[in-house]
């Protein structure tokens, strides 16, 4: 028998996985950084996976920002995607700049 996670789990997953993935990506990025500064193309592939992490997150959200039972499900389902959209672009904006601007200036 498959146990599925309630809605309002979900949701909180939804909202809660977007900024501990920047996290992780964020402290992540720096530790490896001072330790490699030449180690740029898996601080790429680390936006990316925590891109993806957004993107789940959102996938998780969007069936639910329509739902017709009680109204803080639905509510916390659409603030649940503008906040993976909001930490996905912040994401990709670290990303790009780490592709721009080299880390091992100084």
């Amino acid at each position: 028998m498959s146990r599925r996670l309630s809605i309002r789990a979900r949701v909180w997953l939804a909202l809660t996985l977007p900024p501990l993935s920047w996290f992780a990506f964020e402290q992540g990025l720096s530790a490896l950084l001072h330790l490699r500064c030449n180690a740029t193309s898996f601080g790429i592939a680390w936006g990316f996976a925590s891109i993806l992490l957004c993107s789940l997150a959102a996938r998780i959200a969007w069936p639910l920002h329509q739902r017709r039972g009680p109204l803080a499900s639905a509510w916390l389902a659409r603030l649940a995607l503008a906040v993976a959209a909001i930490f996905a672009l912040a994401i990709l904006f670290q990303t790009l700049a780490l592709s721009i601007v080299p880390p091992c200036v100084g």
